[in-house]
């Protein structure tokens, strides 16, 4: 049985777990993080990704514990309603679609009680070193003794440490596309009824939205500008630049931005793309956002992990323990879809991607390759 160190416990790691062991490997996850996180945004599942969580049993869950929004409306500058509409909502595309979209936490949860059973899972640990020999990879941990692994997957976000320690600087595979934008929590003050609103106002703007059947919302807020430099875990100063940055907005946004300063669950990043030329190296692959990272602006980033994991370990299992060949029919695979899904977050800049991309997109690979 081949040992697999996947690095990463938001979505694409648990997933990829799941059909690891179903395919007979063992695999172990690390998580930076103490616990399975928390917060974020509602996220969705699309297209193909919806027929690898019901080979999961999951898409029953995932149903259940989906949004349930009636519309959405745009508002000016001051908060006065320009557009409503009951057809379709910003974050979630049209309701009358069989996409799914819930909070990233609860999908997260549900894949990791999936999967805690017998699955190795190591929080508030990560690695430090990757020594790659012809017989394996020998692991250095933050905390944890040295372990070595069969293959490592890298499953670890935008900001990859895999991707760090195994292909070097993410300034080489990192393209901004021009947004900084953060996600918290707070309480639903404006006694919204599952009903999104949307400000923009010049080159900042915000989104509202009622979660938890309408006791909280999450705010999605931010701004536009060119890449710059800041602490990826220096979470104060990342709440000055979005506070500097919306200073502008009025309407209600002296009170979100004082709710974001207290805010324990406060998320913030640029919208950037991944793009390499290999996901592997070695022993060590690549999977979701730290490979290939599509940006939140695509509406696929979840769709992506989801079909990756499940196209990886499907290859590893079928290569009769051959990663050379695995790693090989992964990349031809997945790359035509991730391409498409891609190009959805700069086919429009300023603006969503045309239905018929999107749908080309959401269904542009087949799991039975």
């Amino acid at each position: 049985m081949k040992n697999v160190l996947v690095s990463g416990a938001s979505i694409a790691g648990p997933a990829l777990a799941y059909w690891l062991r179903r395919h007979g490997f063992a695999p172990t996850v690390v998580e930076r993080a103490p616990a399975p996180r928390l917060g974020g945004q509602a996220v969705d599942v699309r297209g193909v990704a919806l027929d690898v969580v019901d080979r999961m049993n999951l898409l029953a869950e995932i149903r259940q514990a989906r949004t349930r929004m009636r519309g959405m409306s745009m508002l000016d500058g001051d908060g006065n309603e320009i557009m409503r509409s009951t057809e379709e909502t910003v974050s979630g595309g049209r309701l009358d679609s069989d996409d799914v979209e819930l909070l990233r936490e609860d999908l997260t949860r549900l894949l990791y009680e999936r999967t805690r059973d017998d699955v190795e899972y190591v929080f508030g640990d990560s690695i430090t070193t990757l020594d790659e020999d012809e017989h394996g990879v020998r692991v250095a941990f933050e905390h944890g003794d040295s372990r070595t692994f069969d293959l490592v997957v890298g499953a670890d976000g935008l900001h990859s440490n895999v991707r760090g320690l195994a292909f070097g600087a993410e300034s080489r595979f990192i393209h901004h596309l021009g947004t900084h934008l953060a996600v918290f929590s707070m309480e639903n003050f404006l006694n919204l009824d599952n009903w999104q609103v949307w400000l923009r106002d010049g080159n900042a703007g915000f989104g509202i939205y009622p979660v938890k059947d309408n006791t909280e919302i999450r705010v999605t807020i931010g701004f536009e500008s060119p890449s710059f430099d800041y602490d990826h875990r220096d979470i104060e100063r990342q709440k000055k630049l979005i506070a500097d940055g919306c200073a502008g907005l009025r309407w209600e946004t002296p009170r979100l931005l004082k709710a974001m300063a207290e805010a324990p669950d406060f998320y913030f990043d640029s919208m950037a793309q991944i793009r390499m030329d290999r996901w592997t190296k070695g022993r060590v692959a690549l999977l979701g956002d730290a490979g290939y990272c599509a940006s939140p602006l695509s509406g696929q980033g979840t769709s992506l992990a989801l079909v990756g994991a499940y196209v990886l370990a499907e290859e590893l299992g079928g290569a009769g323990g051959d990663h050379r060949l695995a790693f090989a029919r992964y990349e031809e695979r997945m790359r035509p879809y991730v391409e498409l899904n891609q190009a959805l977050a700069t086919e429009n800049p300023g603006g969503p991607a045309s239905p018929e991309s999107v749908e080309r997109a959401k269904n542009g690979i087949s799991l039975d390759a």
